[in-house]
C-alpha cells in the first residue's frame, strides 16, 4: 500500500452468509430496478376507482378538519384512537 494504491475491501462473515442463506451483490441501479419491479401496479376502473376516490376525499377532509392521528406506528395510532374513544363515553 506504500505504492499509492488504495485497498478497498469488504469483510463478510461466512457464518452470517450461511445463516442468511447467501449473499447478493448488485450495482445500485440494478437493485433499484428490481425493487421497482417488485411492487405491483394496480389500475382501478369503474366502481372500484370511484370508491377509492371517495375514500381519499374523506381522508383529506378528515385531515383538514383535524380528525387525523399523528403516530409513529399503527399500534401507537390505535392506542391514541382508543384513548380518544374512551374519553367520549
Amino acid at each position: 500500500m506504500g505504492n499509492g494504491v488504495t485497498n478497498n475491501s469488504i469483510t463478510i462473515s461466512e457464518k452470517n452468509v450461511r445463516r442468511e442463506g447467501g449473499l447478493v451483490i448488485l450495482p445500485l441501479r440494478e437493485y433499484e430496478e428490481l425493487r421497482e419491479k417488485a411492487i405491483p401496479t394496480y389500475y382501478l376502473e369503474g366502481k372500484e376507482a370511484e370508491e377509492l376516490d371517495k375514500l381519499v376525499e374523506e381522508g383529506v377532509e378528515d385531515y383538514r378538519n383535524g380528525k387525523t392521528i399523528k403516530a409513529s406506528s399503527l399500534r401507537e395510532a390505535l392506542e391514541i384512537y382508543d384513548r380518544k374513544q374512551n374519553k367520549k363515553h
